[in-house]
C-alpha cells in the first residue's frame, strides 16, 4: 500500500469521524428544535451537492438541472404522504379544493410505502440514465448539455404549475401531518428525521469515495479530461457519463423524498431554474472536485442564506454573490484549493535529496491504460 493511499486514507477516516461527531453529537446537543431542522434541510440540500460533485467535479458534467429529479423525489414522497393523511380510500384536501373530488388513477400506487420508496429510487434515476444516454451518445456536452438540462428544469416547474389538480400547482403539496406512520407535529419525530438525514448524507458521501477510488472513478476523470483519447482507447464515454449523471439523480430525488417531510413542503419555487443554479453555487464554493468540499460548501452557503436573510433582509443576495465571485475569481477551484495548497507548501518544505518511498509509485497520466 503506498503512503499516498495511506495518507488519504487516514484523512477520510478522520473526515467522515469529525463529521460524524459535529452531525450526530455537537449540532444535536448545542441547536434548538428549530435551528437543528434547518440543519436537516441542509443536509438534504447537500446530498444534491454529492451528486453534482461526481458529476459535475470528477466527470465534467455542468449539471444546471438537478432540481428535476430533486423535485421528482420531493412530489413522489408528498404524493404518498398526502394519501396516507387522507387515509385508506381518501381524497387529499387540495383536490376537493382545486378539483373533481377523485384521486387519479397513477395517484394510487403511492399509497403504498414500498411502492413509493422504490418509484424515489428507481424512477429519477432511470429517466437521468434515458436522458443522458440520448444526449451523450450525440456526443452533446458542455455549455449545449447546460442549457439543455436548465431547460429541462425550466419546463418542468411550468409542467407543475399547468396542473394544478394534481400537483398542488404553484402552491405545491403541503400541510403533511404524519411519515410513515410517525407523527411530524412530535418533536421527537423531527430528530429522528434529521439523524436518518445526516446518516444518508454520510452514505452517500462514502458511495461516491468508493466510486471515485475505483477503476471507475479514474475513467470518469480521464473522460472529463480527454474524451476523445479514451474513445480511441475502446471505452465508451457516454456509458461512463450515464452512470455518474444517473447516480447524481439518484442522489438529487432521495435528498427531495427526505426533504418533503422534513420542511412540510414541496413546490416549484423548490426545483426550478434558480434552485437547481443555488445547488451549484455551494459545490463550487466548497470545491467542486473534491469529497466533502461539495457538502460543507453547501451547507455552509445554506446557512449563511438564512442567517443574512434575517439580518440583512434586503441585501443577503448581494453577499452571497460577492462570496460566489471572490471565490471564482481567486479560488476556482473551492475553499478546498486552501487544504491542497498547504498540502503541498509542507511537501515542498522536504529536502530535496529525500528519496520517494520504496511503495509510492510514480503519477500516471490520466489517461493511461491503467486509468482506462
Amino acid at each position: 500500500m503506498s503512503a499516498l493511499w495511506r495518507h488519504e486514507r487516514a484523512r477520510l477516516l478522520v473526515g467522515v469521524g469529525i463529521a460524524g461527531l459535529l452531525l450526530f453529537g455537537l449540532a444535536p446537543a448545542v441547536l434548538s428544535d428549530f435551528r437543528l431542522n434547518l440543519l436537516a434541510k441542509f443536509c438534504c440540500l447537500a446530498m444534491v451537492a454529492v451528486g453534482i460533485g461526481l458529476a459535475w467535479g470528477r466527470g465534467g458534467m455542468l449539471t444546471l438541472g438537478q432540481g428535476v429529479f430533486f423535485g421528482l423525489g420531493g412530489y413522489l414522497m408528498a404524493m404518498h404522504l398526502k394519501l396516507a393523511d387522507a387515509g385508506p380510500g381518501g381524497v387529499p384536501d387540495f383536490m376537493l379544493l382545486y378539483g373533481d373530488g377523485t384521486v387519479p388513477g397513477w395517484w394510487e400506487p403511492f399509497r403504498s410505502p414500498v411502492v413509493t420508496v422504490l418509484a424515489i429510487l428507481l424512477l429519477p434515476a432511470g429517466l437521468a440514465a434515458a436522458l443522458g444516454w440520448a444526449v451523450f451518445t450525440r456526443r452533446v456536452r458542455g455549455a449545449y448539455f447546460a442549457i439543455l438540462s436548465q431547460a429541462l428544469a425550466a419546463a418542468f416547474v411550468i409542467l407543475l404549475i399547468g396542473q394544478q389538480k394534481v400537483t398542488g400547482g404553484t402552491n405545491g403539496l403541503n400541510g403533511f401531518r404524519s411519515f410513515f406512520g410517525y407523527d411530524l407535529s412530535d418533536p421527537v419525530n423531527k430528530r429522528m428525521l434529521y439523524f436518518v438525514a445526516a446518516g444518508v448524507l454520510l452514505a452517500m458521501v462514502l458511495v461516491v469515495r468508493l466510486l471515485m477510488r475505483s477503476r471507475y472513478g479514474e475513467l470518469l476523470v480521464a473522460v472529463r479530461d480527454q474524451e476523445n483519447r479514451v474513445r480511441f482507447l475502446g471505452y465508451d464515454p457516454a456509458r461512463t457519463k450515464v452512470v455518474a449523471y444517473a447516480v447524481a439523480a439518484g442522489f438529487a430525488a432521495i435528498g427531495g423524498a427526505l426533504f418533503a417531510p422534513i420542511v412540510g413542503i414541496i413546490s416549484p419555487a423548490d426545483v426550478g431554474v434558480v434552485p437547481s443554479i443555488s445547488f451549484l453555487v455551494g459545490v463550487a464554493i466548497g470545491g467542486r472536485a473534491t469529497l466533502l468540499g461539495p457538502v460543507i460548501g453547501s451547507i455552509a452557503v445554506s446557512w449563511a442564506e438564512t442567517s443574512l436573510s434575517e439580518r440583512f433582509p434586503s441585501f443577503w443576495t448581494y453577499f452571497l454573490g460577492a462570496l460566489f465571485v471572490v471565490v471564482v475569481a481567486f479560488l476556482p477551484d473551492g475553499f478546498a484549493t486552501l487544504g491542497r495548497l498547504r498540502w503541498r507548501g509542507r511537501r515542498s518544505d522536504e529536502p530535496a535529496g529525500e528519496p520517494a518511498a520504496a511503495d509510492e509509485p510514480a503519477p500516471e497520466p490520466a489517461t493511461s491504460g491503467r486509468t482506462a
